[in-house]
């Protein structure tokens, strides 16, 4: 009898699926009403921090949400995290130095919400590159929770968005592609303070009518058409048109900046890969002062572009100790020796073709006269 193998040995994530008995008015009223309970303070730069300031908080959100998308977390996962983040800013007042903590520390709670396998300690721990130690993240977790009370089940925009496509006259498919559209704008709005000010329901109405008005699929139904779109959704949750229609268009305005930043970055790191490209194939020998591993302006350079800011604003932050999140936890960055220069010989099949270039001779000293003297003399040679 020939054997058969019945167990899954493939390591598989279990999720429940959707109820669509939540998806009714009954819940979604619920939902609009719990909202104000878990929105932050709009001014707790002004009159709660000291030390942090709005540009700090795009700085950290920017890294967490780098760290779930790596991670493959759920979408709900970042937008949570930065509700615990905003309301914990609310109420205690925190050194700037600790910010990264807080953000891994929310990141840990939203992970153990919303995911079936939540990120470990030791994984956040390897994407701040270990300048934090997975005791203090446990100990930051059970103070984040005291300051909210215990209370986690925070209503957000992604709660909302499943509620407002059911109720549009569009396929299935179409929803599907609808509703990742607007999970992406909900990201986007989680890393900009002026939303903080803005319920979830209505950063998920205004993500939707973007998302409908960027697919163009008003043109298929006419009460997809934008004017309609915006009067139904406001009815929905109970606000003013005019107000809705200003969030949407400070969403689409948001996605426009941030578009246009994602392409000058692209532009210039395939600049600076062509550089450097140019510098190898010409003088092998430059390597040894990588400049991301030294202090020279070079590495400046490379860090305003890789962090998105300028170095000087990470240094007012005190985050030189971040790690880069786009390397994976199993994977540990390249040490000094693998960036060095070319080998003493030249079996190493990366340099084959590349010749030491002679060493260049100072233009100071190319112009002085060569006067020969003997080793013996102790007095100077003649000027």
């Amino acid at each position: 009898m020939e054997h058969q193998l019945l167990c899954c040995e493939v390591e598989t994530i279990r999720r429940a699926y959707q109820d669509s008995n939540l998806l009714n008015d009954r819940v979604l009223q619920t939902m609009l009403k719990a909202e104000d309970n878990y929105l932050p303070a709009t001014n707790y730069f002004k009159c709660v921090q000291k030390e942090i300031v709005p540009c700090m908080r795009r700085i950290v959100s920017t890294w967490m949400l780098e760290v779930c998308e790596e991670q493959k977390c759920e979408e709900e996962v970042f937008p949570l995290a930065m509700n615990f983040l905003d309301r914990y800013l609310s109420v205690e007042p925190t050194k700037k130095t600790r910010l990264q903590l807080l953000g891994a520390t929310c990141m840990f709670l939203a992970s153990k919400m919303k995911e079936t396998i939540p990120l470990t300690a030791e994984k956040l721990c390897i994407y701040t590159d270990n300048s934090i130690r997975p005791g203090e993240l446990l100990q930051m977790e059970l103070l984040v929770l005291n300051k909210l009370k215990w209370d986690l089940a925070s209503v957000t925009p992604h709660d909302f968005i499943d509620h407002f496509l059911s109720k549009l006259p569009i396929h299935q498919d179409t929803k599907q592609i609808l509703c990742k559209h607007a999970q992406t704008f909900v990201a986007l709005c989680a890393t900009d303070v002026k939303f903080i000010a803005n319920p979830p329901s209505m950063i998920a109405a205004g993500s939707v009518a973007a998302a409908v008005q960027g697919l163009n699929l008003k043109s298929m139904d006419d009460a997809l058409s934008s004017q309609q779109l915006t009067d139904f959704l406001s009815q929905v949750i109970r606000s003013d048109p005019d107000c809705l229609r200003a969030c949407q268009e400070q969403i689409e305005s948001l996605l426009e900046t941030s578009l246009r930043q994602a392409q000058q970055h692209t532009v210039s790191t395939d600049t600076k890969s062509m550089d450097e490209e140019v510098d190898l194939s010409c003088t092998p020998t430059d390597l040894c002062a990588d400049p991301g591993l030294g202090d020279g302006q070079e590495g400046a350079e490379q860090g305003e572009s890789d962090s998105g800011g300028s170095p000087s604003t990470w240094r007012d932050l005190e985050c030189s100790s971040w790690g880069p999140s786009t390397i994976p936890p199993d994977r540990t960055p390249p040490t000094p020796r693998d960036t060095a220069g070319p080998p003493s010989d030249a079996s190493n099949p990366r340099w084959n073709g590349l010749s030491t270039p002679e060493p260049p001779r100072c233009p100071m000293r190319a112009e002085e006269p060569l006067v020969p003297h003997s080793p013996g003399v102790d007095q100077p040679p003649p000027a």
